[in-house]
């Protein structure tokens, strides 16, 4: 599994003043709780976690504790949490006559604690890897990291101190900055354990991701990204609704676009909003959706009217990609995403893709009573190709240009609703047989596409069970909050070579809290 940089310097990009002040007047204000540590804890294998390891409770009594060089110790703070970490320091014995000098390493799950970083030699920068060298001429003082970080466990190791005085350590701490908090949402009442289960986790998931934007994750990347704005803003919407946040989002996107219309995969926005060179054919059109779904819970007319023809040009823009018989070409250059894997052939899903968001888009144009005629056209060129040419009869199954058959295509297939429920149904009942259990998919943004195509396509039991088997897995392993990467099959896979890399704290893995809301609790009332 990889994913390619793009680096596309050349394009020019629109900064729209009004839309990105826009944006602006939508910035969340910051909640903040103190959080102390629970206790010091060790590593000890348990062979029932991620990577055999977890991380048994020795006491609370860190005060009591000395330390001296070579020594370590880790504390615990009980869940998984995003700020500001802080701590006492001081000395006991004879005077200070050397600084102190400490190693601190931050984790999301206890496998990345036994790892050392110089042992990581993957694709992404190790900047990324939380861990800071701090030298202390003079105790006592209250260390007080600038940085932000998201963790449960803190690693302190002493470097060295001197031979005539042992470090103390007292009152561990953190100040958390996010934009919601988790413990004053309204939990719905879930009858199945497990699920609720899930559906908590993923709160917490959705919360540690909520910042002044929602970021894919809160330790790596912390940025905004189209692909993971949908689905956080499907499950904010039956959650914490914090519906300016997603609008905010959709400001910040619009003000951004190239000059030609393309709307970029993601965007930063510190120091200042920027957007990436990265597109991804996908996720541009993501934008339509993102937009759609959020006047079908808002219905505001005013962001429609101001965003509508930034949906246009991007849509316009991915048409000029549809040949005469109805099929979408993308250039090499405008890669379509649907997954990290590239095992498998996309074209299939590209097709399906513009379907489903060229259907949303003909919706907000109506909307505001504009022709769509011409947009209709072309979705029943594009609906006639999947149907005529893409979709085996004999297989009953949409295939690839090269002859291939894989999940991500009846998956999308079926969420574009190219056919009606029935052939949808009995599409997925035989993808189901061919392609369950599912190899070589990783990520909860894909499965969180199959499970919602099963619920779609009437296999609910399928679904629930995939959730509990993925998403379950999960916490059986030990999480917290989900993972951006998880392959069943293989519990401590890393597309980064290991775990001190890898986010255990990602956005696109919080859409238990949307399914269940849709298809387990609404479906039931």
């Amino acid at each position: 599994m990889s994913f390619q940089f793009q680096i596309n310097q050349e394009v020019k990009f629109n900064y729209d003043k009004a839309l990105l002040d826009k944006s602006k007047k939508y910035i969340p204000d910051t909640i903040s709780r103190e959080i102390h540590f629970k206790n010091l804890g060790q590593l000890v294998e348990d062979r029932t976690k991620l990577e055999n390891i977890t991380i048994e409770p020795i006491t609370d009594l860190l005060e009591e504790q000395k330390y001296h060089k070579d020594d370590t110790f880790i504390l615990d703070f009980g869940n998984h949490y995003v700020g500001h970490f802080s701590i006492a320091i001081n000395s006991v014995g004879s005077p200070m006559d050397a600084p102190l000098y400490i190693r601190l390493r931050f984790a999301e799950v206890a496998a990345e604690l036994s790892h050392e970083s110089e042992e990581y030699d993957g694709w992404l920068s190790k900047g990324w890897i939380q861990e800071e060298f701090v030298h202390l001429d003079e105790l006592p003082t209250i260390l007080s990291l600038p940085r932000r970080y998201a963790f449960r466990y803190v690693e302190i190791k002493i470097m060295d101190t001197s031979p005539k005085w042992y470090a103390t350590f007292s009152d561990a701490k953190l100040k958390t900055a996010l934009s919601v908090d988790e413990e004053n949402v309204k939990l719905p009442k879930i009858d199945d354990q497990e699920l609720e289960r899930i559906y908590q986790v993923a709160i917490k998931t959705l919360a540690d991701c909520m910042s002044d934007v929602f970021e894919d994750g809160p330790k790596r990347d912390r940025r905004l990204w189209l692909g993971d704005l949908r689905l956080q803003a499907l499950s904010n919407y039956k959650s914490f609704q914090q519906n300016d946040l997603v609008k905010r989002c959709l400001y910040l996107f619009a003000g951004m676009t190239s000059v030609d219309g393309r709307i970029s995969a993601n965007v930063f926005t510190k120091p200042k909003a920027n957007p990436d060179d990265t597109f991804l054919f996908d996720y541009s059109l993501f934008f339509i959706s993102v937009l759609h779904d959020f006047i079908e819970n808002e219905n505001e007319s005013e962001v429609l009217a101001e965003l509508y023809p930034i949906a246009k040009k991007q849509m316009d823009y991915s048409l000029n990609f549809i040949k005469p018989d109805g099929h979408i070409d993308c250039p090499d250059d405008y890669p379509v995403f649907v997954d990290w894997s590239n095992e498998f052939s996309k074209d299939v899903c590209a097709q399906a893709v513009i379907i489903y968001t060229l259907k949303q888009f003909i919706q907000l144009t109506n909307r505001l009573g504009q022709d769509t005629r011409k947009y209709q056209l072309m979705l029943d060129n594009l609906e006639t190709y999947a149907k005529d040419v893409l979709f085996n009869s004999d297989k009953n199954m949409f295939q690839c240009v090269n002859g291939e058959f894989n999940i991500a295509s009846q998956v999308w297939m079926v969420l574009a609703q190219v056919f009606p429920k029935e052939i949808n149904k009995s599409i997925m009942g035989t993808a189901y047989k061919e392609f369950f259990p599912i190899r070589g998919i990783a990520t909860p943004y894909m499965y969180h596409h199959i499970t919602e195509a099963l619920f779609m396509s009437d296999h609910y039991e399928k679904a629930v069970s995939l959730m509990k088997n993925y998403w379950g897995k999960m916490i059986d392993l030990g999480a917290d909050t989900f993972w951006e990467a998880f392959d069943p099959n293989q519990p401590d896979y890393s597309p980064y070579g290991s775990p001190i890399i890898s986010s255990y704290c990602h956005a696109w893995s919080c859409t238990p809290i949307y399914l269940i809301h849709k298809y387990v609790l609404e479906s039931n009332e």
